[in-house]
């Protein structure tokens, strides 16, 4: 299949195209290189610089007789977006109606939007949460991750396209970015390799459900399937709190150095975990990798790839 990758350079978008790659696939990547970087995109791709914004973009997905749609580009930090709510949605909402008004105009027959389960449910009335679970985003960041929901909703009824949306846990691994506020798990790796000390937002009792990216590559992958539409979490069920995590990278990385505590930000959730039944029952996808495993990988990743 001839596939669009948007944000195909950045952390888990240039993962998923590799796979689609390995996979037989042939794989177009759009990225605006703010956050995404030239030497994770794959040799075999196809790489065009533009936003999603772009008027290109249509032309790209007709020129390139594109058959599917994997949506990563996006403004993935929760603290950017409280601190700017409108550029938010410009990049998360208004970015992405336009990619999915190319869409249907292009023909294209399936759309797969890298949505979050770490933020769009907000403080959870149960643990783990499953897919029903009500939607009560405290961040604009998971509130632009809704909105693109619903307008999915709406041009699968309208148009008939086949829309997958993976709400994913808190993905880390290899090729986070550990700079700015998005990724602990980037940023204490990159803290620690420059004997730093860690630092935790609030008490670090705050808990996550943490998921390794080669897994989210997995259920991108089986997201490919013509049978495959719909909602689903992808993580592990599994809630660590931030000090558990740090325990465990440290042990990893095997490091005595003592994380300090910061005040805490009135935005922050303080419980997320998944439900990812559906998503086992569907489609045969669960985790491989365990937390302690992915904390090595990364932590080796960012050692073997010091600036």
């Amino acid at each position: 299949m001839n596939i669009l990758v948007t944000g195909g350079a950045g952390f888990i978008g240039s993962q998923v195209a590799d796979a689609y790659i390995e996979h037989g696939h042939h794989v177009v990547i759009i990225d605006n290189l703010s956050t995404g970087r030239k030497e994770f995109i794959n040799s075999k791709a196809v790489f065009y610089e533009a936003d999603i914004t772009d008027p290109s973009v249509a032309e790209i997905i007709r020129n390139e007789n594109i058959q599917v749609i994997n949506h990563h580009a996006a403004q993935i930090s929760v603290h950017d977006s409280v601190k700017d709510p409108v550029a938010d949605a410009k990049s998360n909402i208004i970015g992405t109606l336009q990619l999915l008004q190319h869409t249907v105009s292009s023909g294209v027959g399936k759309f797969i939007f890298a949505s979050t389960g770490g933020a769009i449910y907000g403080e959870q009335d149960y643990f783990p949460a499953d897919e029903e679970h009500p939607l009560k985003p405290t961040s604009p960041y998971g509130l632009s991750k809704l909105s693109v929901e619903g307008y999915l909703r709406f041009y699968q009824e309208q148009y008939g396209l086949s829309t997958t949306v993976l709400r994913y846990g808190n993905v880390f691994g290899p090729r986070q970015n550990p700079h700015g506020e998005a990724g602990v798990v980037a940023i204490f790796c990159n803290r620690l390799l420059k004997d730093q000390t860690p630092v935790i937002n609030g008490d670090g009792e705050q808990t996550r459900d943490y998921v390794f990216v080669g897994d989210v590559v997995r259920a991108n992958v089986i997201a490919l399937g013509p049978d495959c539409s719909g909602i689903f979490n992808v993580g592990t069920g599994r809630e660590t709190t931030v000090n558990e995590l740090t325990r465990s990278l440290l042990q990893g990385a095997d490091s005595d150095i003592a994380p300090q505590n910061a005040p805490g930000r009135r935005y922050e959730q303080r419980r997320s975990c998944l439900d990812c039944k559906k998503i086992k029952d569907s489609l045969a996808w669960e985790p491989k990798v365990s937390l302690e495993e992915g904390l090595v990988e990364t932590y080796k990743f960012f050692k073997n790839n010091k600036n």
